[in-house]
């Protein structure tokens, strides 16, 4: 980091409600400049612009904070980033999943791209460099008024940059259920070239499942139009730098917020800040579905009627058995298999953003869930209103 060369022509500004239009001399003017306009009420429905600027430059640093902190206000106020005057969101997603808290449980945590120091805020350190325009919007898609919105935007204006600059882009998506069978998708398919930056993601297990291990999946990235992915982790834990079973912590590149396995509840991130992840025509990202248990336990699940697809058996001291594999592919209620630790298919609550720059400006993705499919079953074993 050098912290002693100033770029010619390169100005810092700082965008709030105390100076929106960013003008130099501008900042701080109302109520005789004594602290007149720090914080705004955002209505049911409204829509503020946090941030609107041309010309060229990045955005450094975003600090928040709001006084309904609930889980269903944080999924209810939508978050958008408009690059270069492109008509479609480059970033929709909502605002407390945006800033890294998954299901709308506020702890506190620092890691390389968030912080939040004591539960009660919001900061974002990930730059965003635009050529020629930037816009910032925030939504309250909830029917409830957010008496106090604060924020401050800092940025750097008139900043020059290279062929290979690339947009920074978020997205957002849930699936409650997740298909049975199949990978959850993190990043749906994008075009054209980038990285992908990482992930949080928001697991809330179904009960019928009895307490039996959810993140046995393995994270995949396909790039371009391949059919297979190119790269494959070893599990859920194994993805955020843990094993064997994931409680909660916090570090600069990978952490889990929330391991509340009497809710069922679990969010945690990992972020590619020092092993990038580079593509040139497109990339997908996804997660297995897949948990995991004793054979017993599996079978008396798949009894009970729990939607169940076993994938293997390990039983101790052996190799792995395979089960699709085996012709026809093994049924572990025959009495053919010893017992073991059982993988299998599951269908839970999952939720995530990803994180990442494309060499293009504009939105490519689907539209963020409506606020009623966003909040859906938020809000039973987390906190319901900080003060």
């Amino acid at each position: 980091m050098n912290l002693f060369d100033k770029p010619r022509g390169v100005q810092t500004r700082w965008i709030s409600f105390e100076n929106s239009t960013l003008d130099c001399g501008k900042a701080g003017l109302e109520n005789k400049t004594a602290k007149g306009h720090a914080f705004d009420c955002l209505r049911a429905g409204e829509t503020k612009a946090l941030l609107d600027v041309q010309g060229s430059g990045s955005i450094r640093r975003i600090w928040m904070t709001i006084d309904d902190r609930s889980p269903e206000m944080l999924r209810s106020l939508r978050l958008e980033m408009f690059w270069d005057n492109s008509a479609s969101p480059a970033v929709s997603v909502p605002l407390g999943d945006f800033f890294g808290v998954s299901l709308g449980r506020k702890v506190a945590f620092e890691c390389a791209l968030f912080s939040d120091p004591e539960g009660r805020s919001f900061n974002c350190f990930i730059p965003m460099p635009f050529r020629t325009a930037a816009r910032i919007t925030i939504t309250n898609d909830s029917e409830k008024d957010l008496p106090l919105l604060f924020y401050d935007i800092d940025l750097l204006i008139n900043e020059d940059h290279s062929h290979e600059m690339l947009y920074f882009h978020a997205n957002w998506r849930r699936e409650s259920p997740n298909q049975l069978g199949k990978d959850f998708e993190i990043l749906p398919r994008v075009p054209g070239a980038g990285r992908f930056l990482g992930c949080n993601i928001g697991v809330i297990v179904q009960p019928g499942y009895k307490g039996s291990w959810f993140g046995e999946g393995e994270v995949k990235a396909w790039f371009g139009d391949d059919e297979f992915p190119t790269l494959c982790g070893t599990g859920t834990e194994d993805y955020i730098g843990t094993g064997w079973g994931q409680g909660m912590f916090a570090q600069r590149t990978q952490g889990c917020h929330i391991a509340d396995r009497e809710a069922g509840q679990f969010a945690f991130y990992r972020y590619h800040v020092d092993d990038p992840i580079y593509f040139e025509d497109g990339c997908r990202i996804s997660i297995q579905t897949i948990g995991g248990s004793g054979n017993d336990h599996v079978i008396e699940m798949m009894d009970a009627g729990m939607p169940i697809i076993p994938v293997s058996i390990h039983p101790s001291g052996q190799a792995l058995i395979c089960l699709f594999d085996l012709d026809p592919p093994g049924d572990i209620r025959s009495g053919q298999f010893p017992e073991g630790w059982c993988n299998f298919w599951r269908q839970d609550d999952w939720s995530a953003t990803a994180y990442f720059y494309l060499d293009n400006p504009n939105g490519c993705l689907p539209e963020i869930a409506s606020v009623a499919e966003r909040i859906v079953g938020l809000g039973a074993a987390g906190q319901e209103k900080n003060e």
